[in-house]
């Protein structure tokens, strides 16, 4: 006996027909949101260089979830954790030929060494949507209205969802008047991006032994609801002024534009250290599943790390984990449907060879056929059709070989109708 187990990889998913089929759904359902935009689909290889990410992307990913190995070559290679460094390589690499500015989206699959839970696998397809070369507020607008009209797509009312809104740069700004060091910084930002995932009082402890008395002012600021509320906590620099300036304008046009469920939040960091300016989350409102579904922001300093010039950038990801399990809490998933239009009953063996002529000529005209082959009764033929959610059977026999005419039957509603091939198809088609 073989001790090779059936199961999966710990963390990865198999995908059987009935799962594949809202796997694209839910893909189909995301290209034909962000193409309305403009936005053109790119790809690129699961491995990359290790390096790429060592500088790009957060400590947590780099230290702790990311998968790496040694080649042939002996070059550290690792499993793209994220798509946005391998979007930012492409464009430094070719950017000197493309014309801006640039709306590109792809949905490839990622992987991080986590713990499976609810809403988290080691590996998940992520929808990215990235728009290159444009600093006006509007571009942030645009983005986020994307991520709004996404959600709203696939269903979901405004009561169900809400996007926090903030300015990375802003909260960087305030962190430097702490007077901290970097090793105090960087363990600060890795707890306040885990403030929504940990109890209160574990959050103000782990502020306390930061940041000692000044955490006081640290949870104030956070208290804000309105961008207006933290202006005087900030230094009145004319950098901090016009950030303050533009996230109100943001905010301002994402309403007048329809999008009312946007709440600023000035706690909000985004775990990736390459975001320099406006940052965004969107939260699921439901108590069964209250959780970051994905977010995004400004990266407008990441390819200037490939060497180049300054070529501004804002985007999001979202994972398809997450997305599935608010769909499925808000019972908004489709129910499975075959691919095919007709199954083909065959009678008897001798007539298989026309019932195979049969369902080619039907193929010809679109139709989408199941053909039986292994020669079964007829009654688990028609089991297998109706338990497949194939819509339509004809049983072909002797007669049927003879006459050229086939009685067409509809399994839900159990309507007949007999003709040829051409009525049949005609039927079928809705023509």
């Amino acid at each position: 006996m073989s001790d090779i187990s059936k199961e999966p990889y710990k963390g990865v998913r198999d995908f059987f027909p009935e799962d594949m089929y809202i796997q694209q759904w839910i893909f189909n359902g995301m290209r034909d949101v962000v193409e309305k935009y403009g936005y053109v689909e790119y790809s690129a290889s699961i491995l990359e260089p290790a390096s790429l990410y060592r500088d790009k992307s957060s400590e947590e990913i780099v230290n702790e979830q990311m998968y790496t190995f040694r080649d042939r070559g002996d070059r550290e290679v690792a499993l793209r954790p994220e798509m946005t460094p391998t979007v930012a390589r492409m464009v430094a690499a070719e950017h000197k030929k493309r014309s801006f500015p640039l709306r590109w989206y792809s949905i490839p699959n990622v992987f991080r060494y986590e713990r499976p839970q609810r809403g988290r696998m080691r590996e998940h397809w992520q929808l990215n949507v990235d728009l290159f070369g444009v600093n006006s507020l509007f571009a942030d607008v645009e983005v986020i209205t994307i991520a709004h009209d996404l959600l709203s797509s696939f269903g979901l009312n405004t009561d169900q969802f809400e996007i926090r809104i903030s300015d990375r740069g802003l909260l960087n700004t305030y962190l430097s008047s702490l007077e901290l060091n970097d090793e105090q910084t960087t363990q600060l930002i890795r707890l306040i991006d885990k403030r929504r995932k940990i109890e209160a009082d574990k959050f103000e402890t782990g502020l306390n032994e930061i940041c000692g008395e000044k955490s006081r002012d640290l949870l104030s600021l956070f208290e804000a609801t309105s961008v207006a509320e933290i202006r005087d906590s900030l230094p009145q620099t004319d950098e901090v002024k016009e950030k303050i300036d533009r996230l109100e304008d943001v905010i301002s046009k994402l309403k007048e534009g329809g999008i009312e469920n946007i709440t600023f939040d000035p706690s909000l960091v985004r775990g990736f250290d390459y975001y320099t300016g406006i940052v965004f989350e969107v939260f699921d409102t439901s108590e069964e599943n209250n959780r970051s579904l994905f977010g995004g922001g400004r990266y407008d300093r990441l390819l200037e790390t490939f060497g180049e010039e300054h070529i501004p950038a804002i985007g999001f990801g979202m994972g398809d984990v997450t997305l599935r399990d608010v769909l499925e809490t808000y019972d908004l998933l489709p129910e499975y449907e075959s691919p095919a239009d007709l199954y083909i009953c065959v009678v008897s063996e001798n007539v298989l060879e026309h019932a195979h002529t049969v369902a080619q000529q039907l193929r010809e005209k679109d139709v989408r056929v199941v053909l039986e082959l292994a020669g079964r009764a007829v009654g688990t033929q028609i089991k297998d059709a109706d338990t497949s959610g194939i819509p339509y059977i004809i049983c072909v026999g002797e007669d049927e070989a003879q006459s050229g005419e086939y009685t067409l039957k509809e399994l839900e509603s159990g309507e007949e109708t007999t003709g040829d091939i051409e009525a049949i198809a005609d039927i079928i088609l809705g023509e």
